[in-house]
């Protein structure tokens, strides 16, 4: 298993760095390697899918405490030699573990035995989508694949042939353990350990189902459809409840969370629940005004430039935003003008041009006070 980097060094912010931090970076980098925009990188997908697994940790308050206190093994019940178990409760280490430890010394006095024969709810699942700036905007559903371990349709889950019932061991008598006392000088002396007949399930499968070979669970591919809210944004994850993987021993399935990713948008800029947008126009359309049809979410909107319009204002169209994904309140658009001066004149429009400056006496600026003179006093001073 190949060794993971560390999320901060991955988004490459400090350990103590903001959420504002964290996402800004997050949102960078995500652009930098977006498969869609880099196609002639074959390592771009990785690497935008590290920067979404990172950002995904970092982003949840809950997730990030784990990372910082736990590392990988916090977060990612995977991780570790061999795949198997995390760390400090993580993954399938379980308090009936600890107890066969505990009771290996003391007795047994800790209850190992009844919480591993007890239910053990699945594993969640991890899984990202990417969406279109749209798709993010007003909502939609995605369907997703995923390879997860389901109960066994053939034997309900129990692991026994059909017709079968999983038997109480008769070694451990359904406890999951087998005590041992010694005697020694200085007393009894008494450890308990995982029954070996039953592995500490307390039960024996005589007649094992051939599907799932006794286990209870298969794998399978199955495709879900998930529900994206509008006006979801970058890094946000959606939870689909028991999509996860198979419980155990009668167990709840676990979860299933989806990260999304939205692409950038050609034209738009998100921020928060508003939407911004720079629209070009031409020095004649900004002295005189004019109208246009401006580009929003929901469509072009006819909108009428005002005289005079100077090189960055900017205008504000209400409820053309992106909605909330708590109120369903949308945000609204600003649209910020930027003038271009004409190049590459013929003599005609240079003459029509000075024309104008003569006539106008450049007192349309510095509240009526020559250009050039504001020009002189700078380099008197």
């Amino acid at each position: 298993m190949a060794e993971k980097r560390d999320y901060y060094e991955v988004l490459g912010v400090q350990k103590g760095a903001s959420d504002d931090e964290i996402k800004k970076a997050y949102r960078k980098l995500a652009k930098q390697y977006h498969p869609d925009l880099n196609k002639d990188n074959p390592d771009a997908a990785e690497k935008f899918k590290e920067i979404g697994e990172a950002y995904g940790v970092l982003s949840d308050s809950e997730k990030r405490a784990r990372y910082d206190q736990f590392g990988h093994a916090g977060v990612d019940p995977n991780y570790g030699a061999g795949g198997g178990g995390g760390y400090g409760g993580f993954g399938d280490f379980d308090m009936g573990d600890l107890g066969d430890i505990f009771g290996s010394f003391f007795g047994g006095g800790f209850g190992g035995g009844q919480r591993r024969n007890g239910p053990r709810k699945g594993q969640d699942i991890q899984q990202y989508i990417t969406l279109s700036f749209e798709e993010a905007a007003f909502g939609c559903t995605k369907k997703i694949t995923v390879n997860k371990s389901e109960n066994c349709d053939a034997c309900g889950g129990t692991g026994a042939k059909a017709g079968t019932s999983p038997e109480t061991c008769p070694t451990c008598h359904g406890s999951g353990q087998v005590r041992q006392v010694q005697q020694t000088p200085l007393g009894q002396f008494q450890t308990t350990s995982t029954c070996r007949t039953c592995g500490g399930s307390g039960k024996v499968i005589k007649e094992p189902c051939q599907k799932c070979n006794g286990s209870g669970r298969v794998r399978v591919q199955k495709s879900i459809d998930i529900k994206v809210p509008a006006g979801i944004d970058d890094g946000q994850t959606i939870s689909a409840r028991g999509q996860g993987e198979a419980g155990s021993r009668g167990g709840p399935n676990g979860d299933l969370f989806v990260t999304v990713n939205i692409k950038p948008h050609k034209i738009f800029r998100r921020d928060g629940n508003n939407v911004h947008l720079e629209v070009p126009i031409t020095f004649v359309q900004a002295a005189l005004g004019c109208e246009l049809e401006i580009p929003t979410l929901d469509g072009p909107v006819k909108y009428k430039i005002p005289e005079g319009t100077q090189n960055g204002d900017q205008f504000r169209f209400r409820g053309k935003g992106i909605a909330s994904v708590r109120t369903g309140v949308r945000g609204d658009q600003y649209v910020k003008v930027n003038v271009e001066v004409p190049k590459n004149l013929t003599s005609r429009q240079r003459e029509i041009l000075a024309q104008f400056a003569e006539e106008s006496n450049e007192k349309n600026y510095n509240k009526g006070r020559k250009f050039k003179d504001i020009i002189k006093d700078y380099f008197n001073k």
